[in-house]
């Protein structure tokens, strides 16, 4: 079972636009966070746009900014936006027409689709904010001058 890496970043960047929300976020400085690349920050954040969590502007001192207050915003929401299952096994069809796979599968999809359901209303109890406030006591924990991550 594999966890969703597109929640992640979406999350790790999220929260750094968080800290900035007084200014817009470039994609490129977006990536440099996430450490991931600039087209990568587009393509998943395009789906967080659409649903209004973000909010993009072109041109210069143009980029990404929170479209809602960090409260206003689930997990589950943003999970949504994002058009993918948090967690997923992906099928191995080994033999495709196989009998015994066919009931396998169809039994691990049917449980899967349960465990994303619990996840999601989860998530769904989990804010932006709650998530800052988890970051917080981490950040004011550090020994002095260690660089902050976020």
């Amino acid at each position: 079972m594999r966890r969703s890496s597109r929640l992640s970043v979406a999350l790790h960047v999220l929260l750094h636009m968080a800290e900035r929300m007084d200014q817009p976020m470039t994609s490129e400085e977006m990536a440099a966070c996430a450490g991931a690349n600039p087209v990568v920050i587009r393509r998943t954040f395009a789906g967080l746009r659409e649903a209004g969590i973000v909010t993009s502007t072109k041109g210069h001192h143009g980029g990404w900014r929170l479209g809602r207050s960090l409260a206003d915003i689930s997990l589950d929401q943003i999970q949504e936006a994002l058009g993918e299952p948090v967690l997923a096994v992906p099928p191995v069809p080994e033999s495709p027409g196989c009998l015994v796979e066919q009931a396998v599968n169809r039994r691990l999809d049917q449980a899967m689709l349960e465990a994303n359901q619990v996840l999601a209303r989860r998530l769904a109890a989990i804010s932006l904010a709650d998530l800052a406030a988890d970051v917080g006591p981490i950040i004011t924990a550090r020994p002095s001058g260690v660089r902050r991550a976020f």
